[in-house]
């Protein structure tokens, strides 16, 4: 170990340039001694004069990550004394980004640990800012979908998206297609509700001319366009029950036949499925098969509800507004983002594109400011089921201005202004007018 510490940098970059990720060398002090040329020209060049600490230069830290509240990969390395990998939020040159962190604990003769190789390959698949990608968000339950998704992408396992309808499993499940080897192939997606058993197996399998009154042409299935890339099954809780043995036989041997065709065929898919619903009840109730669950139950992934994730939505709702807005005109205000992070979203992410859209047609400006947002929320009544446990618009609304004036300390104009409101309007509300 004595070889490292009388290397300069320079030559120590070169050792590292061995790897085709941006590397550093790290002590177990944390202290960065080296940086190959991916990583030089990922995220620039490091000041050797200082005694750069990895945690202050990737993330600003005054500490090690485990002492702010993150997982530190140089720690866990040093516990296990083996490979270890988390996924970090790092500050870039082009802000900050998600990137996968490999720690490589480098042992001496005598079995110690004193430097680490750091291997940072950055996550294309999500983004910490807007208009990187279509999957944004820093949140820790966002993070450990990520994180899982890095995982499982290059794998060839079979992946169960499970989470609330409108939170984002379509775009998780483009993600994994796209951390896939199989990426530059087809991801065809199948939806699975609604579908009768006939519908769901000529949409799945293809069927050829006569196989059924109006079946005038052949028409190749959705199996056999995903070939060699990725098949999507949305919603495969609502697959009928007598089509899952033949989905299983396909997921099992790789073959099918088409509705009304005695030939059999062959498809080299990946399998991702997604749901709402809790399949492992649907099991124990005799209407989902205990093989076809376990086969499509490989990598579970919790896609996170709004509701995990509140934090997110500042970021999440200026990405969807630059999408909704293509001159990049629209803003959100500070008081708009208060109401929509007060508010409880039953429909996750679908219900805030729907919000922001119906803002953009209500506001007179490019400004969206609270009241815009509190009108765009009062077009849209509670379900019966959500309003029992909480209270009214007025009422939500009364409570969260009186919060707000308990932290001003009684200071109206402050609280006012903090709302995105008149003092004369503050009043008004206050008293229930």
């Amino acid at each position: 170990m004595s070889l490292i510490a009388s290397t300069s940098p320079s030559e120590l970059a070169a050792l590292l340039d061995g790897f085709d990720v941006p590397a550093i060398l790290v002590s177990a002090d944390y202290q960065i001694l080296a940086t190959n040329t991916h990583y030089r020209d990922s995220f620039g060049e490091i000041d050797y004069r200082h005694a750069p600490r990895c945690y202050r230069v990737s993330h600003g830290y005054d500490v090690p990550c485990d002492q702010a509240g993150e997982s530190c990969p140089l720690s866990a390395a040093r516990a296990s004394g083996s490979k270890e990998r988390v996924l970090h939020i790092h500050q870039t040159p082009r802000g900050r980004e998600h990137v996968d962190v490999e720690m490589l604990p480098i042992k001496a003769a005598d079995g110690s640990l004193k430097y680490f190789v750091e291997l940072l390959k950055p996550v294309q698949v999500a983004s910490a800012r807007t208009g990187d990608a279509d999957m944004v968000g820093s949140s820790a339950a966002f993070n450990a979908m990520v994180e899982s998704i890095t995982r499982v992408g290059p794998t060839d396992a079979s992946v169960l998206l499970l989470g609330e309808s409108g939170s984002g499993k379509e775009l998780a499940a483009l993600a994994i297609h796209q951390a896939s080897t199989r990426r530059d192939r087809s991801l065809v997606t199948l939806e699975c509700s609604g579908l009768t058993e006939t519908l769901f197996e000529s949409e799945l399998f293809g069927h050829v001319k006569g196989a059924f009154t109006g079946a005038t042409y052949n028409s190749p299935g959705l199996v056999e366009a995903a070939d060699g890339g990725t098949l999507f099954l949305d919603e495969i809780g609502d697959v009928p029950l007598e089509m899952q043995v033949k989905l299983l036989r396909l997921i099992e041997t790789g073959t099918y036949r088409q509705v009304g065709s005695r030939e059999v065929k062959r498809a080299d898919f990946r399998l991702i499925c997604a749901t709402h619903k809790n399949l492992f009840e649907l099991m124990q109730q005799g209407r989902f098969r205990q093989d076809l669950y376990y086969r499509i139950n490989v990598f579970p992934i919790e896609v996170p509800s709004l509701q995990e994730r509140s934090s997110d939505i500042p970021l999440l709702a200026n990405a969807i507004l630059e999408k909704l807005d293509r001159s990049g005109h629209s803003v959100l205000t500070d008081s708009a983002i208060r109401q929509l992070q007060a508010h409880r979203f039953v429909g996750n992410i679908r219900e805030l594109r729907n919000i922001l859209a119906r803002a953009m047609v209500l506001s007179n400006t490019h400004v969206i400011d609270g009241n815009i947002i509190a009108r765009c929320l009062q077009l849209d009544p509670l379900p019966a089921a959500v309003s029992r446990d909480l209270p009214d618009l007025k009422t939500n609304e009364q409570n969260y201005l009186r919060q707000l004036l308990q932290h001003c300390q009684g200071d109206k104009e402050k609280a006012a202004e903090l709302a995105g409101i008149s003092v004369r309007s503050l009043y008004r509300k206050l008293s229930g007018e």
